[in-house]
């Protein structure tokens, strides 16, 4: 899917769309990738003279990752974090990096999804975590 493609399924909108593009394989595993910005508004004075991606960021490109994990279920729907857990951060990410992120479905119970998720950036690994949300219906 491309960045177009990914709005059906993603409730994100510029500048909150951190995905550009995303495939789910056989085994039902979401790779989805994301290039940041040299613009990006959450690199400005984080910190001055020295870009890094806030840690808070990189747990958003793996949610919304995961949020492609449900196809069409995700469709009219908000995600909301239930919680976010067992998050290490290993390597700092820079503008210009390209995030590739590993996400699987682990449960779903109801309107709650937990999800496991590795970034990595020249399959260097970046962060990783435990994500739940719920899944809720948006509001027109």
């Amino acid at each position: 899917m491309n960045r177009e493609e990914l709005k059906k399924y993603l409730p994100q909108r510029e500048p909150m769309l951190l995905v550009d593009e995303a495939e789910i394989d056989e085994q039902g595993v979401c790779h989805a990738k994301y290039r940041i910005r040299e613009d990006e508004f959450f690199c400005r004075g984080h910190f001055e003279g020295n870009p890094i991606v806030p840690g808070v960021i990189l747990c958003e490109i793996m949610a919304q990752s995961c949020g492609l994990l449900l196809g069409d279920d995700i469709i009219g729907k908000t995600t909301l974090y239930t919680g976010i857990n067992n998050v290490r951060f290993k390597h700092p990410v820079r503008p210009g990096d390209l995030c590739e992120v590993t996400a699987t479905l682990t449960n779903r119970r109801g309107v709650l999804v937990f999800c496991s998720a590795e970034l990595r950036v020249e399959d260097k690994l970046c962060c990783k975590g435990d994500l739940s949300f719920a899944l809720v219906d948006s509001v027109a």
